[in-house]
């Protein structure tokens, strides 16, 4: 069976994140939204539809005409029971939650036309009403359900018992039957692996370096490092090739950034390709244990998130200086360049250098010359395609 992704009227609430990825690329567990399902539907065969500015960086996938295809909104998370109400679905039927499409089955046929045209036509499909599913909705949703996908993420994996990843002869690790480590994995001396809240999952070539502390539920995936000493606390995700190190809470990297020394980074979602100096701190609770506002991005107004603790929010190829200080609920844009001494704006809008007291533009020529250099050391390429997608952000930038 083939799936389609697509995204409904809502994507808008996960910027910055989604300035520079689909929704079903975002990562909350172990995997992306999109990885997930095609472990739970048994299929290699993906595509998706694209916003404008997202169309020559990530693949579309193809559609064939003889075979349906499956519709998926990007937003839904893929439990057992919706799995199971997806495939009970005959061609031309969808599941909805109130206005919500949810997913539905299409002939081949008309699936390939909706794909060319990037633009599916729901209407005339035999609606059945549903109660609704896991879903995502507000930036936040991802670190509320972040422990919980883990588990269920490390339930769709197939990992040898014992664990066949590299121990040192004094690792600790308490409930071993609830902690996962793949093969290729080095966990060194001195570690404590704690799952007696929840599973740990350690990634293929992951490397946990020695006295490293890690409290389930948590997730160090693929080819990630966790630097000495360093203390993770439950619902957190280190994704693929990303660099760790000091305090972390609740808290997911997406991957291929980068938090190499001492500091607290706590309920905060983190894009990729972000560097966070020494003694980077994050504030995730207000001193009057208020909940926390947040502008959201798309219109900048003031919005009222209900949470007691929310860190900071940051899109993609950012960097902080040491001792960087940012305000709880804070917003960061894609690219923005952060050393100011003082606690910077809570809203940074993207392709900004901030110093003290003063926002300035982050000139387009000197950001790519930053990008490339980092990308280069993870043998990456700054493509033309990758370029293209940056500028239209850089261009399309609210001050």
């Amino acid at each position: 069976m083939q799936i389609c992704f697509f995204e409904d009227d809502r994507c808008d609430a996960f910027q910055p994140l989604t300035l520079t990825r689909p929704v079903d690329n975002l990562r909350i567990g172990i995997d992306t939204i999109s990885e997930k399902w095609k472990k739970a539907l048994g299929t290699s065969a993906k595509s998706r539809l694209l916003r404008t500015e997202l169309a020559e960086v990530f693949s579309r996938g193809k559609i064939a005409s003889n075979e349906s295809c499956l519709w998926i909104n990007s937003r839904y998370l893929p439990s057992d029971n919706l799995v199971e109400r997806i495939k009970d679905l005959g061609d031309g039927q969808c599941l909805k939650h109130n206005k919500t499409i949810i997913a539905a089955r299409v002939t081949g046929s008309d699936s390939k036309l909706w794909h060319k045209k990037n633009s599916p036509n729901f209407s005339n499909l035999f609606v059945l009403e549903s109660p609704d599913f896991t879903s995502i909705t507000h930036l936040w949703d991802l670190l509320q359900l972040n422990g919980q996908e883990i588990e269920q993420d490390i339930a769709r994996y197939t990992i040898p018992k014992p664990s066949s990843g590299t121990k040192a002869g004094n690792v600790e690790l308490q409930h071993p039957e609830n902690i996962y480590i793949q093969e290729g994995a080095t966990i060194e001396s001195g570690c404590v692996l704690i799952a007696d809240d929840g599973p740990i999952f350690i990634g293929r070539n992951a490397t946990v370096m020695a006295g490293t502390h890690i409290r389930g539920p948590a997730a160090i995936c693929k080819d990630a490092v966790i630097k000495m000493g360093a203390k993770i606390y439950g619902n957190t995700t280190v994704g693929p090739v990303c660099k760790v190190g000091g305090e972390v809470n609740t808290t997911i990297f997406h991957s291929y950034s980068n938090k190499g020394h001492d500091g607290f980074v706590g309920h905060s979602l983190i894009g990729q390709w972000c560097n966070l100096g020494a003694d980077t701190n994050t504030s995730n609770l207000k001193n009057n244990y208020s909940s926390i506002r947040i502008n959201k991005w798309s219109d900048r107004q003031e919005i009222e998130t209900g949470q007691q603790f929310l860190g900071t929010i940051m899109g993609d190829h950012c960097k902080t200086a040491i001792n960087t200080q940012l305000n709880t609920g804070s917003m960061c844009g894609v690219c923005c360049n952060i050393f100011s001494a003082d606690f910077p704006p809570k809203l940074i809008p993207s392709f900004s250098w901030v110093g003290s007291n003063v926002i300035q533009t982050y000139k387009l020529d000197k950001a790519f010359e930053a990008m490339e250099a980092m990308m280069l050391r993870r043998d990456v390429p700054l493509t033309d395609e990758y370029r293209q997608m940056m500028t239209q952000i850089f261009e399309s930038r609210t001050p």
